[in-house]
């Protein structure tokens, strides 16, 4: 009988996996199964320049894993059991119960609105593409009245940034604020934050910090201090979260849902699942939990593939690095922040700035890109069979 892998979740860390568990290991012995609810490949590090209008590559699936012998279930997953080893899943034809040998977590995170009233029925969230799309369809209708209008993004982290600069730049008749709970860029090194400061003047992007939003309605949004801001579409972008699937279904999990893995990003429960990217409370080797970032996909991902051949064919387990080198932060098209940090994850003094930290930020999501929807490029073409009994050589490692 093949050993049955399952991957739930198809974005960085999901689809590199699949690709390249896929390519390794020998299909007489394995079937390796994608869920997924959407049919393309979403590029999330991207979303923030859809919602403001551009057009970004979305590769299907199907294409992706051409070649691999992975197979694409279209559905959403519904419900996890360990004990069990059996995933549920939902989809047009009703769903059912995928069972499995090695499962594969990489769900990712959703936009958090942290309890704050009036934020799931008002607010707009660039978190997925469905989201994303909407958010792009208020804009455009905003722009058609031909009155202007004013954005509010709530959030000063990442994605806020991006996506506050990002929509001023391609949507110039709109006014954009950016609501920051702290001051701007409070994890940036002086140097940066002033870099910062001068692109939001420069695109018009208007600044409030130590501002904390309470609710958020149909037309404004209410602050702490007594102040209501007028708002035609508020966008929130205050943190990520991940979803209870893996608390209800047992998994050990940390206070906010993420697997707690070992260093081959393992479930250090259920040795039979290994959990990626987001989903995942991996340590990296600067010794702090690695952030919900690209780069943390790339590394988690990595190692658990490692780990995965590696345990089901007898081969030596490597130890991929796990770091955290630092912020790339997009300012527009052609404005940047490419913001290192020392082995406590605190910024270095120096920092790069303007178009070349803009085409480095480019070049990373080419990357991302090309090496997430191209898993068989640079494999062996020979795949490697499993072990008499994998099984049993799991359980021994475990032991």
């Amino acid at each position: 009988m093949k050993h049955r892998i399952v991957v739930l979740g198809a974005g960085y860390a999901g689809a590199y996996v699949a690709g390249t568990l896929g390519r390794r290991l020998d299909p007489a012995d394995t079937e390796i199964t994608v869920v997924n609810a959407e049919p393309d490949f979403v590029q999330r590090l991207r979303l923030h320049q859809l919602a403001a209008g551009q057009e970004i590559e979305a590769p299907r699936l199907a294409d992706v894993f051409a070649g691999t012998g992975v197979r694409l279930r279209l559905a959403r997953v519904t419900a996890v059991d360990p004990e069990r080893r059996v995933v549920a899943v939902a989809d047009a034809d009703g769903g059912g119960e995928l069972g499995y040998d090695t499962l594969l977590y990489a769900l990712g995170s959703h936009g958090a609105d942290h309890g704050v009233p009036g934020v799931a029925g008002h607010a707009f969230d660039i978190a997925a593409r469905p989201s994303a799309l909407r958010l792009r369809e208020r804009l455009d209708g905003l722009e058609e009245r031909g009155a202007g209008g004013s954005v509010l993004v709530v959030g000063d982290g990442l994605t806020g940034i991006e996506t506050a600069t990002e929509i001023a730049e391609s949507r110039p008749g709109l006014s954009v604020t950016l609501i920051a709970r702290g001051e701007l860029g409070a994890r940036l090194s002086a140097a940066a934050r002033g870099h910062l400061r001068r692109a939001c003047a420069r695109l018009g992007v208007a600044v409030l910090e130590h501002t904390r939003v309470e609710a958020v309605e149909a037309t404004r949004v209410l602050c702490a201090d007594g102040t209501a801001l007028t708002s035609d579409a508020t966008v929130w972008t205050a943190g990520f979260a991940v979803g209870p699937i893996a608390a209800v279904g047992g998994l050990e999990v940390t206070e906010d849902g993420r697997i707690v893995v070992d260093r081959t990003m393992r479930s250090v429960s259920h040795p039979d699942v290994y959990a990626v990217g987001d989903s995942a409370h991996a340590i990296g080797d600067n010794g702090r939990p690695l952030p919900m970032s690209c780069a943390s996909a790339g590394y988690t991902g990595m190692q658990a593939t490692g780990a995965i051949v590696g345990r089901l064919t007898g081969r030596k387990i490597p130890n991929t690095s796990l770091g955290y080198p630092g912020n790339h932060i997009s300012l527009g098209r052609r404005d940047g922040i490419l913001q290192m940090v020392d082995g406590e994850a605190m910024a270095k003094p120096k920092f790069v700035g303007g178009r070349k930290a803009a085409r480095i930020k480019a070049a990373i999501l080419r990357m991302s890109l090309w090496t997430t929807s191209h898993p068989t490029f640079g494999l062996p073409r020979r795949r490697h069979r499993l072990a008499a009994s994998p099984r049993k050589s799991a359980e021994k490692a475990v032991a």
